[in-house]
C-alpha cells in the first residue's frame, strides 16, 4: 500500500484521539474492520517520557486492554465531555477497539448514561469475556489481537438478540448531525425530523446518554481536529465560520476546552511531531 493510500485510509477514520498517537513510544498501529459498527482497532506502547495523555470527546465507546505482563487489565471507556487524563502507564502496551461514534454494542451490560465520562471494568459489563481477555493480553502481535477481537465481536453479533435498539428518531438525528459536521441547532433537528426538542432530548438521553446538543458539540470538535490533522493549510477563521462558531474567539475557547490546546498550538504539535508519520496502517 502506497504512502498516499495509507494517508487516505487514516484520514477516513474520523474518530480521532490525537494525544494517544502523539504519546506512543514508537509506532501507533491502526487497522480498520469489516464490522460496520467498528471504527478501527489500535495498539501502541505508552512512551516512557509521556507524563500525561489526554482523551478528547469523540462520541465513541472503546474497549481498551492494558497488556502489561504482570498486571493486565481491560476497560470499557465511554466518551469524555472534555479533555480528560487517560491514565496510561508509561511503557505499558495497549490494545483497543473503537466503535463508530454513537454506537453502543448490544453485549455491554450497562446503560448508555453509565458509560458517558466513565471507565468500567470489562469483566463487570461483559461477564463472558474471560477467554478474550486472556488471549488478547498475551497475544504477541497487534494483528493477532485484531483477529481475536474481531472474531469475538462477530460471534457476539451472531448471538445477539438485539436488546439495545436505538429509536429511528435517534438514528435519523445522528445522521443529520454527521452530515452537518456537528454544526446543527436543535431547531434544525426539529424541522428535519418532525419531532419536538423535548422528544429529541428524551430519546437521545435514553439511547446515547447524551443530549443532541452534547453529541453535536463532540462531532463538531472532531471535525475541527480532522481538518487540522489532514489539511496542509488551515485558516482558523474560515474553519470557525464553516463549523458555525459565532467568531474565532468562540472557536478558540471551545477547542481549548475539548482538546486542551488552542487550535494553533495543536496544529504545531501535530506538524512538529509528525502525527501521520507515527501511524502504521495494517
Amino acid at each position: 500500500m502506497s504512502k498516499a493510500s495509507i494517508v487516505k485510509r487514516v484520514a477516513g477514520i474520523h474518530a480521532k484521539q490525537p494525544w494517544f498517537v502523539l504519546s506512543a513510544a514508537q509506532d501507533f498501529s491502526l487497522c480498520s474492520s469489516d464490522i460496520p459498527e467498528v471504527s478501527h482497532f489500535y495498539g501502541f506502547e505508552a512512551d516512557s517520557s509521556a507524563s500525561l495523555t489526554l482523551a478528547i470527546p469523540d462520541g465513541c465507546i472503546d474497549i481498551l486492554f492494558d497488556c502489561d505482563a504482570t498486571s493486565p487489565t481491560a476497560y470499557v471507556c465511554g466518551t469524555t465531555l472534555e479533555a480528560t487524563n487517560a491514565n496510561f502507564v508509561q511503557q505499558h502496551r495497549y490494545f483497543g477497539v473503537r466503535f463508530v461514534p454513537g454506537v453502543i454494542p448490544d453485549f455491554l451490560n450497562a446503560s448508555a448514561s453509565e458509560m458517558v465520562n466513565h471507565l468500567l471494568h470489562l469483566h463487570d459489563v461483559v461477564p463472558t469475556c474471560n477467554a478474550l481477555f486472556e488471549q488478547v493480553v498475551s497475544a504477541p502481535t497487534f494483528i493477532q489481537q485484531v483477529t481475536l477481537t474481531q472474531q469475538f465481536l462477530k460471534d457476539k453479533s451472531l448471538c445477539s438478540q438485539r436488546k439495545r435498539r436505538f429509536s429511528s428518531l435517534t438514528s435519523q438525528a445522528i445522521e443529520h448531525i454527521f452530515h452537518h459536521k456537528g454544526n446543527i441547532q436543535i431547531k434544525q433537528l426539529e424541522a428535519l425530523t418532525g419531532y419536538t426538542s423535548r422528544t429529541l432530548q428524551r430519546q437521545f438521553l435514553s439511547d446515547l446518554g447524551l443530549s443532541p446538543k452534547a453529541f453535536s458539540r463532540i462531532i463538531r470538535c472532531q471535525s475541527a481536529v480532522y481538518h487540522i490533522n489532514h489539511q496542509q493549510q488551515v485558516i482558523f477563521s474560515d474553519l470557525a465560520y464553516g463549523l458555525g462558531f459565532s467568531d474565532q474567539s468562540h472557536f478558540l475557547r471551545e477547542f481549548k476546552r475539548l482538546v486542551s490546546a488552542t487550535p494553533l498550538d495543536y496544529q504545531k504539535r501535530v506538524k512538529h511531531e509528525t502525527y501521520l508519520n507515527r501511524i502504521r496502517y495494517n
